[in-house]
């Protein structure tokens, strides 16, 4: 048997187009357990357990797996997936060449500052290999960022366990051919796509900061201190603007591609 979490936050938006991917792509006995905060009760029907849950998404993930391991056997596939993610082919394959070298299979976002952690938006290991590590989705532990800051993110706790109990693990990387955004639309390992930010409109990623217009130099004039950082101000607050209207407009797009069903959207990526 193989048990998906999922995790959906007050949009069922994704609830069909993933739980439809999911009973296509897998062709082995399989539950889905999600979380539905802020969610009409009905699209409920589209799961096998629904659980009551409040709190932060690596929270909500945690318990999903601890209550599944109340039911499961032990050699049990436990497969994570964020809610705007969903397969786009028969994962077990890869899956099963994954299990064979590590303890959990998964996303790492290379393309995210080349990210180490495991990512849960596709992660999939056993019930027994989630227990003994323990598994753990928060964030805590931290590495070398962008320009020398540190930073972590969701896995990195994941990441520290699986260091200091030396367990490897199979990394899934980006495989789109064609990039309409860095970070978001994301296809990984030929199997899963990964929109990025699905619940949230229009969000900057850390790689669209790091593309922000730069500030203007200093003036050795004192009098123009307060206008230059006005003026700053002003350009961040227009790119941001900008930005941002474009990741509507473009996720927009690609959403309603993927919601007809049609295979043109998937295409363009690889």
């Amino acid at each position: 048997m193989l048990y998906v979490a999922t995790v959906h936050y007050r949009s069922p938006r994704w609830i069909k187009i993933q739980t439809e991917h999911l009973h296509k792509h897998l062709p082995v006995p399989h539950q889905i357990w999600t979380s539905l905060e802020h969610i009409d009760p009905s699209y409920g029907s589209h799961f096998d357990q629904v659980l009551d849950q409040h709190g932060s998404h690596a929270g909500k993930l945690n318990h999903l797996a601890m209550e599944i391991s109340q039911v499961a056997s032990q050699d049990d596939l436990l497969m994570f997936l964020d809610g705007d993610a969903f397969l786009v082919a028969d994962p077990m394959p890869t899956i099963r060449v994954g299990l064979e070298k590590g303890a959990l299979i998964a996303v790492r976002r290379a393309e995210n500052f080349n990210e180490p952690q495991p990512h849960p938006c596709f992660c999939v290991t056993t019930v027994r290999a989630w227990n003994e590590l323990p598994g753990d989705w928060t964030s805590g532990y931290t590495w070398q960022g962008p320009h020398g800051r540190r930073g972590g993110d969701v896995g990195g706790n994941l990441l520290r366990r699986l260091e200091l109990t030396g367990t490897p693990w199979f990394e899934l990387l980006r495989t789109n051919r064609v990039n309409l955004d860095p970070l978001y639309y994301a296809v990984y390992g030929g199997i899963v796509y990964h929109h990025g930010a699905g619940f949230r409109t229009g969000e900057l990623s850390l790689v669209d900061r790091d593309g922000a217009p730069k500030a203007l130099p200093r003036s050795r004039v004192p009098i123009l201190g307060p206008l230059l950082r006005v003026l700053n101000r002003a350009r961040w607050r227009a790119w941001e603007r900008k930005t941002e209207r474009h990741h509507v407009r473009q996720s927009e797009r690609l959403y309603q591609s993927i919601q007809r069903g049609d295979s043109e959207w998937l295409a363009q990526l690889t």
